[in-house]
């Protein structure tokens, strides 16, 4: 396994996400929960970073979902407030990124896999493609929010059919399901996700922020976090702010 099994890079405006652990399709273990939270923090406090695209090592997997060894001996306590509890937290920063993030879906998106694509703004799916939610055929739940963000994003019937009636959807299903945005080729979609990142980059950087955050909240996203954080930004802007910081300083009454 790679010593990082999540990988980002930045060129210019972009930055990449990289699921690192191809020889396991991609599934997701404890490292790469970790991995994938600390790329958040860091993107988040980068100003220079205006897109991210996210995407799996190889071409078999975006991601196959959890990693059944990694979790499958678990303590059912463990599981719960461990295992769930972290990929919730993970999968949240990335939903929740200032920036907006296209995932480019190079292999089959299983179980945990579509939970995180459904964390992405726009989803590129490559025409090999298969996407499903497998759990309920192993014993278990669509954990990472699939049966809440994935169905407020998609549809709760979509996640019925996938999730309770083991439907598997191509990317021409996919596609006209509204799971997907755009189908490409085999090994194109990375570019296909430049071209739109690259359009997405001359858009006004405050108000591409600015709008996430009210969609976000208008789909049940943080809608808390989002209205004092707005409400923050523009009380940070005002002179108010420089005044009252001002008699702090000056140990003095504020002349606002």
């Amino acid at each position: 396994m790679p010593e990082n099994p999540i990988g980002l890079d930045v060129v210019g405006q972009v930055a990449v996400v990289t699921l690192d652990r191809a020889e396991k399709r991609n599934a997701l273990n404890a490292a790469m929960i970790d991995g994938l939270a600390k790329a958040c923090r860091t993107i988040e406090h980068d100003a220079t970073i205006r897109i991210v695209i996210l995407t799996g090592a190889g071409n078999r997997a975006f991601s196959s979902g959890g990693d059944i060894q990694a979790w499958s001996d678990m303590a059912p306590d463990d599981f719960g407030r461990f295992w769930l509890r972290e990929g919730h937290d993970a999968f949240a920063a990335v939903a929740r990124l200032r920036q907006p993030v296209i995932a480019v879906l190079n292999g089959d998106v299983y179980g945990g896999g579509l939970e995180l694509a459904a964390c992405a703004d726009l989803r590129i799916a490559e025409q090999h493609v298969r996407i499903a939610l497998p759990e309920t055929g192993l014993g278990i739940i669509p954990g990472w929010s699939g049966t809440q963000r994935a169905a407020r994003r998609f549809g709760a019937q979509l996640v019925r059919r996938m999730a309770l009636f083991g439907e598997v959807f191509d990317t021409g299903q996919a596609l006209g399901l509204g799971i997907v945005d755009h189908v490409t080729e085999g090994g194109a979609g990375m570019t296909a996700a430049r071209q739109i990142a690259e359009r997405v980059c001359g858009r006004a950087p405050l108000a591409t922020e600015l709008t996430k955050m009210l969609v976000n909240a208008a789909e049940g996203e943080e809608s808390e976090r989002i209205l004092e954080a707005m409400a923050g930004i523009a009380a940070a802007r005002s002179p108010d702010l420089q005044e009252g910081l001002a008699a702090f300083r000056e140990k003095r009454p504020a002349r606002f």
